[in-house]
């Protein structure tokens, strides 16, 4: 955690200087390659995770949100398989959130 807010403090100086009228075509470049980086690699984490819940929903005959929520609601008990398609419907809507924030929608 120490290490992550030491990150957002650099960022934050950054921010501060680009708002200032700094530039920096190396910068830009680092941040560009950063975000292209990070996109891809959740991009990747949401076809695993899609193939997961495909899965899921084959052996369930279910679709995920109609799963998660009566899931939620208890109708549908904790066995493990139940439990770990929650896990994988809550990681694969962490991602949905991170791909919107970087910018590649849903």
């Amino acid at each position: 955690m120490e290490g992550a807010i030491r990150t957002l403090d650099k960022l934050r100086s950054l921010e501060q200087l680009y708002r200032q009228g700094f530039r920096s075509e190396v910068i830009d470049r680092a941040v560009d390659k950063l975000l292209a980086t990070e996109t891809e690699q959740a991009l990747a984490e949401r076809r695993d995770l899609e193939a997961r819940l495909s899965a899921y929903e084959g052996q369930f005959n279910l679709s995920s949100e109609e799963f998660y929520r009566r899931f939620r609601t208890g109708e549908l008990g904790d066995e493990i398989d139940l439990v770990e398609w929650s896990v994988f419907y809550e990681m694969y809507q962490a991602i949905l959130e991170r791909l919107e924030v970087l910018g590649t929608g849903r």
